[in-house]
């Protein structure tokens, strides 16, 4: 084949695209329409007008979404769903977590340090080896991410508010030490969760996490009514100082073990049930009678968890004065403790992470992908009808302003 009307090199890749960039614009843009309405019509098992007994929803609209590529930028229509959520697989919904993590890898294997091969890891993630100075270049790119989504403004009225932590081993001074990552999500006022903040620090001190409020409070986080975390002192302490006026859910999942451990093995299951017949309860006040009754059923054996019971009873059932229908989100720390398992899914592949602007990094980009998700969601967590029946959502909380000085 005679290649004399072909240009050096990959000048004939730009030849092509001067004389033809329309028509392959145009081209790229209806294979990819026609990918995502093959996709969407799998997911909900029928094609567009199509009648079948195994949809299991329908179409809802499209959303906008542009697409950069060596064609040019594309205006995509991304189909929207009534129940559920489609994203197109080539768009990459995780790049950005993808690439934070691949830059933990390759800045430990600069530094020498991991807990396993790292050459390994490389391979395994399609990353080459690469000098330090390029690693750097890298890594500050995705620090400026990760650190315009730590800092960005916060929507003003955020009712509900989920606060915990997990621990990720950091080497620090030729040490190995652990590290609190602490998280907080929310819902707005329109009923979108959201990722309201995340640091990294050295223990989940009173002191870290009531600077780690007071950052909330500074970047807009007002109107909260209600804390949801599990019972560390910590957390309660800095809620009180800087959430003045919200209400503090204990986390029900840990109070039923910390409630069966005053029990012998044998008999939990019994405590159990009886406990769960104090939550079955329809209101907050025939709750806190049904647990004045089981209270009394358990002093007569096991005195200890009686007392146990009645010094957590409020803080357990703070939940049931706010709209029934989030009971179910607001009654423990689950909805964080999902986002958690995908932090440790991530974060289990470094093991030892070189430092802590490493391991911030990556769960920086974690919940940035995951924050983009949820807004990007069409179905609300809470709707907007159950959210107003809540008091003073939009109104400021006096006290935080004075908390952020104080």
């Amino acid at each position: 084949m005679s290649t004399t009307s072909v240009p050096e090199g990959m000048g004939w890749v730009q030849t092509l695209l001067a004389e033809h960039g329309d028509v392959l614009r145009t081209g790229l843009a209806r294979l990819l329409r026609e990918v995502m309405e093959a996709d969407v019509g799998s997911q909900i098992g029928a094609a567009h007008g199509e009648r079948t007994p195994d949809r299991q929803t329908w179409r809802n609209g499209y959303r906008e979404r542009p697409f950069d590529t060596r064609l040019g930028a594309l205006l995509l229509r991304i189909p929207k769903l009534r129940d559920g959520t489609y994203f197109p697989s080539f768009l990459e919904p995780r790049r950005r977590a993808e690439r934070a993590l691949m830059a933990v890898v390759q800045e430990a294997y600069v530094h020498g340090v991991s807990t396993r091969s790292v050459d390994d890891l490389v391979q395994a993630l399609g990353g080459v080896h690469v000098d330090k100075s390029t690693v750097s270049r890298w890594c500050a790119d995705l620090d400026v991410e990760a650190e315009a989504f730590r800092t960005r403004p916060l929507p003003t009225a955020i009712p509900y508010l989920w606060l915990d932590a997990v621990y990720e081993k950091v080497r620090e001074n030729g040490r190995v030490v652990s590290k609190a990552v602490v998280v907080a999500i929310g819902v707005t006022a329109e009923g979108v969760r959201t990722v309201a903040g995340v640091a990294v620090g050295q223990t989940e001190s009173a002191a870290f996490w009531t600077e780690f409020l007071r950052s909330l409070v500074r970047r807009g986080l007002q109107g909260v009514q209600l804390v949801i975390s599990d019972a560390h002192e910590g957390i309660q302490a800095a809620a009180r100082q800087v959430l003045q006026g919200a209400a503090w859910q204990r986390c029900r999942v840990h109070t039923m073990r910390t409630l069966l451990a005053q029990v012998p093995r044998g008999q939990q299951g019994l405590v159990a049930a009886m406990l769960r017949t104090i939550f079955a309860q329809p209101t907050q006040a025939e709750a806190q009678t049904q647990c004045t009754a089981v209270q009394a059923s358990l002093a007569e054996r096991w005195p200890a968890a009686a007392a146990r019971l009645a010094a957590v009873r409020d803080d357990v059932l703070a939940y049931m004065a706010f709209p029934i229908e989030h009971w179910t989100q607001l009654h423990s720390t689950n909805p964080l403790e999902r986002v958690h398992k995908e932090i440790r899914r991530r974060t289990r592949v470094i093991g030892i992470f070189p430092n802590d602007a490493a391991l911030t990094r990556l769960v920086a980009m974690l919940l940035a992908e995951q924050d983009d998700e949820w807004q990007a969601a069409t179905k609300a967590y809470m709707s907007r009808g159950s959210l107003a029946k809540l008091t003073a959502v939009a109104a400021p909380v006096p006290q935080l302003v004075a908390a952020v000085t104080g």
